[in-house]
C-alpha cells in the first residue's frame, strides 16, 4: 500500500478495525468459529513453519491477523481493492510478515501483482468471494488452485447456497434460527460502521483514495457451492469438499 496514512496511528487504526470485528458480530455469531476451522485447516494440512498464504479479499484484515497469531512463522500477503479497509489492516498489522496489494481479482494479471517470492502454501478468504459473480469466481479460484505448492491448500469460508431454491432458503432460516438460540449482538452495524467513516479526520487521505476507486461488485450470477468445488479440481486439487457448515455459512477446501 502506498496510500498516505501519515495521520493514522496504528493506535487509532486498531479502534477501528476492533469496531469492524464488533459490527460484523451483528450478523452472524458463528464468525469466530469460522475463523478458527479455517485456521485448523491450514494449520493441519501445511507441513511447514513458514507457510506462505495469500488472503484473497483480504479486506481489513481481520482472518489474516488471526493466521498470524495462530502461526507465528508464516507470512501473509493480503489482496484486495478497496484502499480504505487495505490502509486500515496495513496501518495496524504491516510489518515483515504481513503486507497488503490493491488488486482487481477479476483480472487475469492479479497473481502477478503480488510480486511473490515464491509459491503460496495456501490460499485463503472469507465473507469475501461471494461479491464475485460465477465466471470472474471459477477464473480466480483456477488461478490459485494452480498456483499452489505441491501439498499446498485453498480455504474458502462464506455464503454459499447450492443453487437450488428450496434448499438454499431452508439453510437461511437455518442461519437465522442458530443466531437466535445462541443470542444476537446488538450494536453498531455495517452501515452504522461506514456512516461513521467521513467524520474521521484520521481517514481522510483513504477516503480519497477510496472515492478514486470503482468498487461496483454487482453480482448477476451467483456461484454455487458446486462452482467452488469444480473451479479448484480445474485448478488441480485432487480434492475437494465441504468441511464445515452453520446454515449458509460454509467453509470448502481443495486440496493440492
Amino acid at each position: 500500500m502506498t496510500t498516505s496514512t501519515q495521520t493514522l496511528t496504528p493506535e487509532a487504526a486498531l479502534t477501528w478495525l476492533q469496531r469492524w470485528d464488533a459490527q460484523q458480530a451483528t450478523y452472524f455469531t458463528d464468525r469466530e468459529e469460522r475463523f478458527e476451522v479455517i485456521c485448523d485447516v491450514v494449520e493441519h494440512v501445511l507441513d511447514r513453519p513458514d507457510p506462505l498464504i495469500v488472503d484473497l479479499g483480504v479486506g481489513p484484515g481481520s482472518l489474516a491477523t488471526r493466521l498470524l497469531q495462530r502461526l507465528p512463522g508464516a507470512r501473509v500477503v493480503g489482496a484486495d481493492m478497496d484502499p480504505l479497509l487495505l490502509g486500515l489492516a496495513e496501518r495496524a498489522y504491516g510489518g515483515d510478515r504481513f503486507r497488503t496489494v490493491r488488486v482487481d481479482l477479476r483480472t487475469d494479471g492479479w497473481l502477478d501483482a503480488l510480486e511473490l517470492d515464491r509459491a503460496p502454501d495456501a490460499f485463503v478468504s472469507t465473507t469475501a468471494l461471494h461479491w464475485l459473480d460465477r465466471p470472474a469466481l471459477m477464473r480466480l479460484l483456477t488461478t490459485a488452485s494452480s498456483a499452489l505448492v505441491p501439498g499446498g491448500v485453498v480455504v474458502d469460508g462464506d455464503h454459499l447456497y447450492d443453487g437450488a431454491r428450496s434448499l438454499d432458503e431452508l439453510t437461511r432460516v437455518l442461519a437465522d434460527r442458530a443466531a437466535d438460540r445462541a443470542g444476537r449482538v446488538e450494536g453498531e452495524d455495517w452501515r452504522a460502521w461506514w456512516d461513521a467513516v467521513p467524520a474521521a479526520p484520521e481517514l481522510a487521505a483513504l477516503r480519497d483514495a477510496r472515492a478514486r476507486v470503482d468498487l461496483a461488485h454487482d453480482v448477476h450470477d451467483l456461484p454455487s457451492t458446486a462452482d467452488y468445488l469444480q473451479a479448484m479440481r480445474d485448478g488441480g486439487c485432487s480434492q475437494v469438499g465441504q468441511v464445515w457448515q452453520v446454515g449458509d455459512d460454509r467453509v470448502v477446501v481443495g486440496l493440492r
